[in-house]
């Protein structure tokens, strides 16, 4: 049993990545995805293709959601596996020499066709964008089975199934957008650009739109660590869209019995990994079988957070206390000790205000945990697992198109508005999707300094500038006014004082001339 379980661990340990390092082979194509991007050739005309060319886009990198990416194309004509020996002074369309004889580099911003093989998608994605190159476009050596007028290249089958852009388990670096051109296209792109003929290529990403309500999914677990900030942080954007947007969270656990976990009498061959006698399980998550968090806990903490979603939030899709319940359980029962403490779950339930009996009732009402029975709920994860094709945690969509890039608030939430109808958009989202800070605008109402803008209509401004005219027209009319006074007073002090002088002299001076006539006479 104990090895059983180890090597159960080992297994469900790695499936976190989407490939191992060094994978070649496609993988079948999840079902249900959508197709969010589009591949357009705008020069050449005669390249142009009438919707668009048909590629797979890659599972890794941050692709502009609601934007494009329209530059000049270089092919390689190399695989670019070996980053210390891509030259980017080679490659087509030919360029003018430099002073050295050399070929000019490839001009930025630009788009980098290769050739497929050799490495993984990553690995050809993260030299692309270490070179400079802006998005990648990577040609197909191998046609689709399907697929008329196409020869592969020699050495290579066709292939049954469609090719899968899948990250190989270190693609988080990857900021450039990535396409995969099939063989019966990529040909005749590399022709005309290898005849040195100027390509000029678009990539554009957009979310289906369908209404004025976007639907949104996030698969995660209990014990996910990326996802922690996010739960925690993106109740008021939950609640600012209202019901203009419909939440759904999805616990990720793993079929038993696929898995060799129930064994020929419906005993539970996985130790303390899962539920139900093997049928439902989760890794461990401190890789200890005989301490600490078990796969059961797991899936146990799993099934309450989908009892509390049904019951608060399966209605208006925003559901409040689910956030708040999560919030509440990361702080204070998201350790080895209190994961699994019934009292710190309750305290969690009531902060929340969460009704721990009705969700008890949940709980016990679709199967249980305890022996060899279905639980409806688990049974309904492991089919929207299938159904959603997921393979990395934590994963998140929107409209049923998977979200790339980091897992923050700022992302999804910009993925959110670019998935409304032409006109529908909420007032949220064109007021705060192109805010510097998108968190402070969706909890405040208002983005930076625009609160005083709609504080302040038109016309207040106007009657204020015109108040503020008059109280300074009146202002200077009394300093003026003082003024002149001051003036008319210091004048007349001086008048005062010069003419009694005045007078006083030509008393004296009269006085003189008689006595002087008086000595004469």
């Amino acid at each position: 049993m104990i090895n059983a379980a180890i090597a159960l661990a080992v297994l469900l340990g790695t499936s976190y990545c989407a490939a191992p390092a060094q994978a070649l082979e496609p993988v079948d194509a999840p079902i249900g995805i959508v197709t969010s991007s589009k591949l357009q050739i705008h020069v050449p005309k005669s390249l142009t293709k009438e919707g668009g060319y048909e590629h797979r886009e890659a599972l890794f990198g941050i692709p502009p959601y609601g934007g494009s990416l329209a530059q000049n194309m270089y092919y390689a004509a190399d695989t670019i596996c070996d980053f210390d020996k891509i030259d980017n002074h080679a490659g087509f369309p030919i360029r003018a020499k430099d002073d050295d004889g050399n070929m000019l580099p490839w001009q930025s911003p630009y788009v980098l066709m290769v050739d497929r093989g050799g490495c993984t998608f990553v690995q050809k994605a993260r030299n692309a964008q270490r070179v400079g190159a802006a998005g990648m476009i990577i040609a197909d050596n191998s046609c689709l089975c399907s697929a008329k007028q196409c020869t592969s290249d020699p050495g290579h089958q066709c292939e049954e199934r469609e090719p899968i852009m899948a990250d190989d388990g270190s693609g988080s670096d990857i900021s450039i957008p990535s396409f995969l051109m099939f063989k019966q296209d990529a040909d005749g792109v590399k022709a005309e650009v290898m005849a040195n003929h100027p390509v000029r290529i678009e990539m554009t990403w957009s979310l289906p739109n369908p209404d004025d309500r976007v639907e949104y999914e996030l698969w995660t677990t209990p014990t996910d660590v990326i996802s922690r900030d996010f739960q925690k942080e993106f109740k008021e954007a939950s609640v600012s869209l209202g019901k203009r947007a419909y939440f759904t969270p999805q616990m990720y656990i793993y079929n038993g019995k696929l898995s060799g976990c129930q064994g020929i009498n419906g005993e539970n061959d996985c130790y303390n990994l899962c539920t139900n006698n093997g049928r439902y399980c989760a890794t461990d998550p401190d890789n200890d079988l005989d301490r600490g968090i078990s796969g059961a806990d797991v899936v146990m903490e799993s099934l309450r957070r989908i009892c509390i979603w049904n019951q608060y939030g399966q209605e208006d899709g925003v559901g409040e206390p689910w956030w708040d319940y999560v919030s509440e359980f990361i702080f204070r029962c998201n350790t080895e000790e209190f994961f699994s403490s019934k009292q710190c779950i309750a305290d969690a339930m009531k902060r929340a205000n969460v009704d721990e009996k009705k969700i008890d009732q949940c709980m016990s009402d679709s199967g249980g945990l305890e022996g060899d029975v279905d639980n409806i709920l688990m049974e309904g994860q492991l089919l929207a697992k299938d159904k959603s094709g997921v393979v990395i945690l934590p994963a998140m969509y929107v409209n049923r198109v998977s979200i790339r890039g980091s897992l923050e608030l700022e992302v999804v939430f910009k993925a959110i508005c670019a998935g409304y109808a032409s006109g529908t958009t909420p007032e949220v989202c064109t007021m705060c999707s192109s805010c510097s800070d998108q968190k402070q605008c969706i909890t405040n109402g208002f983005c930076g300094s625009k609160k005083l803008q709609e504080s302040v209509s038109p016309m207040n401004m106007v009657y204020a500038m015109v108040g503020l005219s008059a109280v300074f027209c009146l202002f200077s009319f009394i300093q003026h006014r003082r003024y002149q006074s001051q003036m008319q007073a210091q004048v007349k002090g001086i008048i005062a004082e010069y003419m009694p002088l005045e007078s006083d002299q030509n008393q004296q001076q009269s006085t003189m001339v008689s006595d002087e006539d008086g000595e004469f006479t």
